[in-house]
């Protein structure tokens, strides 16, 4: 089979695809993430490569198809690749199939355009830690994910079947966002899913000087408390967002 080469790539979601977690401060909004690492793959593959990332840190799923499936649309891609709902999960309250509803709808516009869609499930929260207690929910979300991906015949990014051997390594310190190692790993999933060609490996974490993995154990739970789940809680009630005045890092098609 030919590997498929993608000339016009857009990233659509929120912090997790804008790259929340995996720091670099030489690049917009300070961090890098995996849709750049994909990116810079896809780069590789023709002399005409653009990218786009129009994702929000804090976003939840309506936001996400009212403010970036059309200006998407404009840049006409062939590539497409969608994360949302994730925040929706954390909420108190969350009608699922309603949201399903809202997010079938933005698929089938992604899907009439003639690119590629990929949609990603929700990581596997597990029984334990500060979600588990969601974690049916979870699995509910990522069905109607699957749904909506056999409806239009888009790709499944899976990341709920992604389960690393020390999950401790894959996320930051504040248990919300990817490392840099979970990064690089979904970019290397998604690449692999897609059927490009690349040459990444999984980073080894203990390289790494710069990244402040997530901690296990009472005291850890207590400092992640304190440092990380009190300030989103806070948000939450005051109905603040992470993602206020974050303007998308990368609003054009350019080169990488």
């Amino acid at each position: 089979m030919t590997a498929p080469v993608f000339h016009r790539y857009v990233a659509l979601g929120d912090s997790f695809t804008e790259g929340v977690g995996d720091p670099d401060p030489t690049r917009p909004n300070g961090v890098r993430g995996w849709a750049d690492r994909v990116a810079e793959v896809l780069a590789t593959q023709t002399d005409d490569f653009g990218y786009a990332n129009l994702a929000i840190r804090g976003r939840t799923l309506r936001p996400i198809v009212e403010q970036q499936v059309e200006p998407a649309l404009a840049l006409v891609p062939d590539l497409v690749t969608i994360y949302a709902g994730g925040n929706d999960l954390l909420r108190p309250r969350l009608d699922v199939d309603a949201l399903a509803e809202v997010y079938d709808d933005a698929i089938g516009r992604l899907v009439a355009s003639g690119a590629t869609v990929g949609m990603f499930t929700a990581f596997d929260p597990g029984v334990g830690g500060p979600f588990g207690r969601l974690r049916g929910r979870f699995a509910v979300y990522n069905e109607r994910v699957r749904e909506i991906a056999d409806r239009h015949g888009v790709v499944v990014l899976d990341s709920w079947r992604m389960r690393p051997d020390d999950p401790a390594t894959v996320w930051s310190e504040d248990r919300l966002h990817l490392g840099p190692v979970g990064h690089q790993a979904v970019a290397i999933e998604v690449l692999e899913t897609l059927g490009v060609p690349h040459d990444l490996v999984p980073l080894d974490p203990s390289m790494l000087t710069d990244h402040a993995p997530a901690r296990v154990g009472r005291r850890a739970d207590f400092a992640w408390a304190v440092t990380h789940a009190a300030p989103w809680i806070r948000r939450r009630i005051t109905g603040r967002s992470s993602g206020d005045g974050v303007l998308p890092k990368r609003p054009e098609l350019l080169p990488v």
